[in-house]
């Protein structure tokens, strides 16, 4: 079917036969518009000679041609025409315009599978569906600008392409596909899914149990020729619409206070485009001459069927949405980590240096889960519980790991972003990147100033008291050899960054999910929890997980990915450990107290500080700028003036150095 050029135009028409089975009539369509599509030029220079290339798309100059034959030969018109109106009359036209473009179900999910099956699976011209069929037909992307092309006096030569075809026929089909997706959006719009999260003003005429009834006028004065009444009438029916569409597009103002819900995002796009189509099936119905309105028609249509399916701007479109709103509670935590004062900064030193010392903990944790010698996946798996265990611990005590701020501070940046077009907000932006740059130091400095001395304190304790240190020599080696920066530490740095950042994604998504569904609400007034632990403990418990899911969702699943994930890609055989610039620490002072003062002598020691100073950049630069990325994207900001920032925070390096590093006294 696709091998045109070997295609006689003239036999093509031959083949032209309205009496042959449905499926051989469409598919004889296809290749009538592959023709179009594909055909040499020299095919067309006898009729299209005066025309040039530069103003006619070549599919329009190979229309031209065909009508022009067609004129010629009135017994290939007949044909033609005949073929036309039988695969009109044999297919179920109301499909094409209500059902194209909109999916069955208002999911998502469903929607994906769907596109997915249409880009994997054959279409088949043995259809009695003529949205089957139009996709068939239509399949090129091109095919929307031109038929866009088409001027007026090629419309009208068309019109012998439609010779054999009542004049009815299509008005009926148009009507009562406006029954259908009339019927669509009432229901849709009555379903307590969209109706709950409506503006209650927008619905007080009750714009949708409305809709069906004055359609239904209006379609008995179409039928009727009933023109005295049908003015009154559709403006009466294009109001409700006008409501409706208001009504719907409140939705998204409540899912960004209260939980967003791409199903339901989905589910208002739907009910847009079906308003859209009903208006653009109204023009045509109501249209004197409507040959303009249903060529536009069939263009949007030709176009709504390539949006369809793609695959990519179906998640792109619907999940920017729920992006931003993990990244705006990202930035709503972020707030927590930057410094701005002296006052703030010392809070930070101290926080950090009690998740320094939690740290410190979770290093020998480690080092005697790693003695029982479990499999790779239990091994990975308890890892992954005391990493987990350990954020946690210093989740609730307030403190902090210095490497979960970076994920977090970056939408808080981003947002700053909106601000620079001005030079107060240019300084602002500047600002906001000293105070951060000075809030991160100080977090690895305090977490790195108790947690070496405290590992460190305990080796030699140990030996003090035992004789010998808890991680002993054989373990001190391979930390050695496994950190330093000779080996494959650095890569491993930049993916434990990619965890760090998927952690704070998941968060965000999980903090999402809880408001949607008001679990603090439920926790607060259940029947069942108020009469178990009282009213006022419910209360409590609301507000506190309401103020700590983000937070302990980051540090557990964070902990869970750190020990799991390389045990995961190990099993096929993707050699990933994880490494934390904080742990890693531990682990050298571990492994200095185990091999005495003289390991600061020899070079392994140093290369592997040297891993740890990259460590600490690359968790902390990958995690930053994959969630600065995200950030700006769900936000919509484009960096354009990136050299006018660029210049900022350099004039700020060279003017000021030292604000980013020590606070100001004010």
């Amino acid at each position: 079917m696709r091998k045109l050029r070997g295609w006689d135009l003239t036999a093509l028409l031959n083949a032209a036969h309205p009496q042959a089975p449905l499926a051989e009539r469409n598919l004889w369509l296809v290749r009538l518009v592959d023709w179009l599509r594909r055909a040499p030029l020299k095919d067309v220079r006898a009729s299209a000679a005066k025309e040039t290339a530069d103003s006619t798309p070549l599919p329009v100059r190979r229309l031209r041609h065909l009508l022009t034959l067609l004129e010629r030969h009135p017994e290939h018109a007949q044909a033609f025409a005949g073929v036309l109106a039988s695969v009109w009359a044999e297919t179920d036209a109301i499909s094409l315009f209500a059902e194209v473009g909109f999916a069955p179900r208002m999911a998502l999910w469903g929607e994906f599978l769907g596109r997915l099956r249409r880009r994997l699976l054959p279409m088949t011209a043995d259809t009695r569906d003529l949205a089957e069929l139009f996709e068939l037909l239509f399949h090129d992307e091109a095919d929307a600008d031109w038929i866009n092309a088409i001027d007026d006096e090629l419309l009208e030569r068309l019109s012998l392409l439609f010779a054999g075809a009542p004049e009815g026929d299509w008005r009926d089909e148009m009507r009562s596909a406006i029954t259908v997706l009339v019927s669509a959006v009432r229901s849709a719009g009555l379903s307590g899914a969209l109706r709950v999260r409506m503006d209650p003003k927008r619905l007080v005429s009750r714009p949708f149990r409305n809709l069906a009834t004055a359609w239904e006028r209006v379609e008995h004065s179409l039928e009727d020729g009933d023109p005295a009444h049908l003015p009154a009438q559709l403006q009466y029916l294009r109001a409700l619409m006008d409501e409706c569409r208001a009504a719907v597009a409140s939705v998204p103002d409540h899912l960004e206070e209260h939980g967003v819900s791409v199903d339901l995002m989905f589910g208002v796009e739907q009910m847009q485009a079906r308003l859209r189509r009903i208006e653009e099936l109204l023009d045509c119905l109501l249209a004197a001459h409507p040959r303009r309105e249903l060529l536009r028609l069939v263009a949007n249509l030709v176009r709504v069927v390539h949006e369809r399916r793609s695959i990519r701007a179906l998640f792109g479109r619907h999940y920017s949405l729920l992006a931003r709103k993990v990244a705006e509670r990202s930035a709503e935590t972020g707030e927590h980590y930057i410094t701005r004062n002296r006052e703030e900064y010392g809070d930070m030193l101290r926080r950090a240096a009690g998740g320094g010392v939690v740290i410190a903990g979770t290093t020998f944790a480690k080092f005697a889960i790693m003695a029982v010698g479990l499999s790779a996946f239990w091994g990975g798996f308890w890892a992954g519980v005391n990493y987990a265990l350990s954020f946690v611990i210093i989740h609730l005590l307030h403190w902090t790991v210095a490497t979960k701020q970076p994920a977090m501070t970056a939408p808080a940046l981003a947002e700053k972003l909106r601000h620079i077009d001005s030079e107060p907000g240019l300084q602002s932006f500047v600002d906001e990147v000293a105070h951060l740059f000075r809030s991160q130091t100080a977090g690895i400095i305090g977490n790195l100033a108790l947690a070496a001395p405290m590992v460190l304190g305990v080796q030699l304790l140990a030996v003090a008291v035992f004789g010998r240190p808890l991680v002993g020599a054989k373990d001190a080696d391979h930390v050695l050899h496994s950190l330093t920066v000779l080996g494959p530490t650095l890569v491993f740095a930049a993916c434990t960054g990619v965890l760090l950042f998927l952690s704070s994604l998941i968060a965000g998504w999980v903090e999402n999910w809880f408001v949607f569904f008001r679990l603090d609400s439920a926790i607060a007034w259940n029947p069942r929890i108020v009469a178990l632990v009282g009213g006022n403990r419910a209360q409590r418990w609301a507000l506190w997980w309401r103020e700590n899911i983000s937070g302990l969702t980051a540090n557990i699943s964070l902990g869970l990915m750190l020990g799991v994930v390389p045990a995961l890609l190990g099993f096929f055989g993707l050699p990933l450990e994880a490494r934390h610039v904080t742990l890693s620490t531990g682990q050298l002072a571990a492994a200095a107290g185990a091999l005495g003062v003289d390991v600061v002598k020899h070079w392994p020691f140093w290369l592997c500080v040297i891993g740890i100073l990259g460590t600490g950049l690359l968790n902390v630069g990958v995690s930053f700028t994959l969630a600065f990325r995200v950030a700006l994207r769900s936000r919509g900001i484009k960096l354009a003036d990136r050299k006018r920032v660029r210049a900022a925070i350099w004039a700020r390096i060279r003017s000021r150095p030292l604000s980013f590093f020590l606070p100001p006294r004010g």
